[in-house]
């Protein structure tokens, strides 16, 4: 399809990065966005109330950079007012401790400009286990063509989701009007306010774009930023249990459910193996008609006697990797 002049300069995107205390770390974010191929139309950092020297590196920018400031409010807050002071059509985000590959915004713009039907978009992404000293990609490229059967998109982002070919926040690009849509982010939320986010938007637009290429790296255990901070079984309980209902209302109980499930799971066994394994007692009981009977008896079975399991921990975490049980 040809596409007219104003159709190409409808697709301007505004790339929105939240910062608090980053001084180490988002002057390689700001220069990943700087390096694109296709250059972004206006970076936006919103300095969540830093304390540090992360005002002075942004700065050092000058006019390539819109710096925001506001008083400490938590990622969404931070998000939200990027957001809200973007002016393009299209919002595009990074953390400011992450990175961008150099292709990230030619493969999703020209994704969008080619689907035009689409309001969102996600890519693959490359896992930093940074000490460690380790890195991988999210999704095997070549396992991301076949789920797509040869198309650009998804159909249905709970379905994607559960195959982990939905991206992470790092190489989301969305409408602002679809995020006005879905009343941005949930100030307030303290952990997951990304798949809040994303799980709202599904609810009514279920049809997301998908890039099998790495697009981005995300950089896990590089610091305390405002992004990483929160994970207690409490907080991704209430969001789970948020979402069911929410999920409800618009109809779309079906292909919410097995997601749901599908996380409680993955977050489940993170807290046992990770040796959190006290908070996991209250989800058997707050969603027993969401998992499995066997899956919970087993559950059952570690939460008895807590510390008996954190001191057999070495030897679950050993069988776990020869037989992959679920837990």
């Amino acid at each position: 399809m040809k596409r007219t002049l104003n159709n190409r300069l409808s697709y301007r995107v505004s790339v929105v990065i939240p910062a608090y205390n980053l001084e180490g770390y988002i002057g390689r974010a700001i220069e990943s966005v700087l390096a694109q191929t296709r250059p972004a139309d206006e970076i936006i950092v919103v300095d969540d109330g830093s304390t540090d020297g992360t005002v002075e590196i942004v700065k050092k920018y000058g006019s390539a950079v819109r710096y925001i400031y506001q008083e400490n409010a938590g990622a969404s807050a931070a998000r939200n007012t990027g957001i809200k002071a973007a002016k393009n059509e299209w919002i595009a985000f990074l953390d400011g401790d992450d990175e961008w590959l150099e292709g990230n915004l030619e493969r999703q713009m020209g994704l969008l400009e080619r689907n035009e039907e689409l309001v969102w978009t996600a890519g693959n992404f490359i896992i930093c286990y940074c000490r460690e000293g380790r890195r991988q990609d999210k999704l095997d490229p070549d396992r991301g063509l076949r789920l797509l059967e040869g198309k650009e998109y998804f159909p249905e982002y709970f379905q994607a989701f559960m195959q982990s070919a939905t991206g992470w926040t790092g190489t989301m690009v969305i409408k602002k009007s679809v995020l006005e849509e879905a009343d941005l982010f949930r100030v307030g939320q303290l952990g997951a306010n990304d798949l809040d986010m994303w799980w709202r938007i599904a609810y009514r637009r279920p049809v997301i774009g998908y890039n099998v290429e790495p697009l981005a790296v995300y950089h896990l255990q590089v610091s305390d930023s405002i992004t990483k901070r929160f994970c207690r079984p409490e907080i991704l309980s209430n969001l789970i249990e948020r979402h069911l209902k929410l999920a409800e209302e618009y109809g779309r109980s079906e292909a919410f459910r097995p997601c749901a499930e599908h996380v409680l799971r993955y977050w489940i066994h993170k807290y046992i193996l990770d040796e959190r394994i006290f908070g996991v007692r209250d989800m058997i009981v707050r969603f027993d008609d969401l998992l499995p009977f066997f899956y919970r008896a087993i559950l059952w079975l570690l939460t008895v006697s807590p510390r008996a399991t954190l001191s057999a921990m070495p030897v679950l975490r050993r069988i776990n990797r020869l037989l992959r049980l679920p837990i």
